[in-house]
């Protein structure tokens, strides 16, 4: 891509998370400028120092970091990524409590050092500390928003693009909801080629039914715990996934993507960060409030919601306690 003259993207957080993604960032050209923040300090100016070595082959963009938060500063955008890692057979929402405090203390010092920016939550679970975040800064929620399903979808596009002989590029189909457990396909609105997923057929590629694209909603919705439990940490897709999101920003592409602000009567829901398809340009995450679910998946949006709300009531402070 042209890289956006003047851009910079800070990345909070140099774990493998972090790192994937200042990584991806560099070699797309997705910043002019790309910092990297943690408070480990050894850590994070030892991933510095090997991305640097390779901006000979990168173009334009240049590499920086530190663990001081002076180097937050002048940031356009800002993708949180630190905190505690999902460990094997370990849950998103199980991760709530710890990310959530580390998330709380470092907010006032990233809005003192970079308040204008978008800020970009990575950070498990992102659609719940999203709520958290946004109530704790004050910051409109177009410019708070988690990645939220940009992975989940891409995971969801690759399976069946495999089934279908097509390119992933072909697919339009979209995880929308919780980023974990209760997360699901808007099958009603999913096509290939423009044709209904139901009905794609080719040579050596006969119909799916609707037993098969539940197995693949199945397989998309534990694709993470798969990973980690192979290798420790899901660190590649998620970094091309910020990349991408990162890039719809500062090109200002009003790009369509499920990420997770916090909504205001989106078919009747508020107050709860989930994944629905969201403009995302220079402004942040704007919901697409004419998006069309069926009865089911208006039942299934409705319960991911009740589900991640009593996750962000049971974080916030009971009444009288500091």
């Amino acid at each position: 891509m042209s890289v956006v003259e003047n851009s910079k993207l800070t990345i909070v957080g140099a774990g493998s998370v972090g790192a994937s993604a200042a990584y991806a960032a560099l070699i797309r050209g997705s910043a002019r400028q790309i910092a990297l923040y943690d408070i480990a300090t050894k850590k994070v100016d030892a991933e510095v120092l090997d991305l640097a070595h390779g901006t000979q082959f990168t173009g334009s963009s240049q590499i920086m970091g530190g663990s001081d938060i002076s180097v937050v500063k002048g940031s356009h955008v800002v993708v949180i990524t630190a905190g505690a890692k999902q460990n094997p057979g370990q849950t998103r929402i199980e991760l709530a409590d710890v990310n959530a405090r580390i998330l709380g203390s470092m907010m006032p010092q990233l809005m003192e050092v970079a308040p204008d920016a978008i800020y970009v939550i990575v950070t498990n679970p992102c659609d719940v500390l999203t709520v958290l975040a946004q109530e704790q800064s004050g910051l409109p929620p177009e410019r708070i928003f988690a990645s939220g399903t940009v992975l989940d979808t891409s995971r969801l596009r690759w399976k069946l693009a495999a089934r279908a002989g097509v390119s992933p590029s072909s697919v339009h189909a979209s995880i929308v909801g919780e980023h974990g457990d209760s997360e699901f396909p808007l099958w009603s609105r999913a096509t290939i080629g423009g044709v209904p997923v139901l009905e794609w057929e080719r040579e050596g590629h006969p119909r799916m039914t609707q037993a098969e694209l539940d197995e693949i909603a199945i397989g998309v919705r534990d694709a993470a715990y798969k990973v980690i439990e192979g290798k420790g940490a899901t660190n590649y897709a998620i970094g091309l996934s910020t990349a991408h999101i990162v890039e719809a920003i500062f090109g200002d592409k009003h790009s369509i993507m499920p990420v997770a602000p916090v909504l205001t009567d989106f078919h009747g829901l508020s107050g709860v960060a989930l994944s629905v398809p969201c403009i995302v340009s220079a402004s942040g995450a704007t919901p697409i409030k004419e998006t069309a679910f069926s009865e089911r998946e208006m039942r299934l949006l409705t319960e991911s919601a009740t589900t991640l709300r009593g996750v962000a009531d049971s974080l916030r402070p009971k009444s009288g306690q500091r």
